[in-house]
């Protein structure tokens, strides 16, 4: 078996994100990849078996380089106040194309739902740095049964829900008051 060369992967997937940038999700296919990456039809399914696949790899590296990005960009001093331009950002990536992208997934939608665990994972992460940097927060409240790990998971969990539910602003200031009040 052939060996996989890294680099034209990475190619593969920057020529694939390119046409899905000008041309539209739709217009991302193996032939197309393939001649505008300058590559055999054949080369291209030895990185990946379908479309679907390829979608699924240009989301998982769409949300890694945000949540990069997120972190560059939340300036509140407080854990609340860095809840919302979080929500706000997140929004904004899914309304352009992290939600056409995960939209796509098709056949792949549930392999999808799991690699994006490890995301969850790194947002929720995030989210509990961010607690920690919040020096207001009462020290009083963490235990065993409520502990910051745990109060971070929940925080992710009703965020990434109201996103998906593509909950109105309200919805996440009722939210944001309800952590506020048990933090603080």
């Amino acid at each position: 078996m052939r060996r996989k060369d890294d680099t034209l992967r990475d190619t593969v997937l920057k020529v694939a994100r390119s046409i899905a940038d000008t041309d539209g999700i739709d217009a991302v296919n193996i032939r197309t990849i393939a001649q505008r990456a300058g590559i055999a039809t054949g080369t291209m399914y030895n990185y990946f078996s379908n479309k679907d696949e390829i979608l699924l790899a240009l989301t998982e590296e769409y949300w890694m380089q945000t949540l990069l990005e997120m972190r560059t960009v939340i300036t509140a001093d407080s854990f609340c106040g860095q809840l919302e331009e979080i929500f706000i950002f997140l929004r904004e990536r899914i309304d352009q194309s992290a939600g056409k992208l995960m939209n796509s997934l098709g056949g792949l939608e549930a392999l999808g739902q799991t690699r994006m665990a490890s995301m969850q994972g790194v947002l929720e992460a995030a989210l509990l740095q961010c607690m920690e940097q919040d020096a207001k927060i009462r020290g009083d409240i963490w235990n065993e049964q409520f502990s910051k790990q745990q109060f971070a998971r929940f925080v992710m969990g009703n965020m990434t829900m109201l996103l998906k539910a593509k909950a109105p602003m309200p919805d996440l200031y009722f939210f944001i008051s309800i952590v506020k009040r048990t933090l603080y």
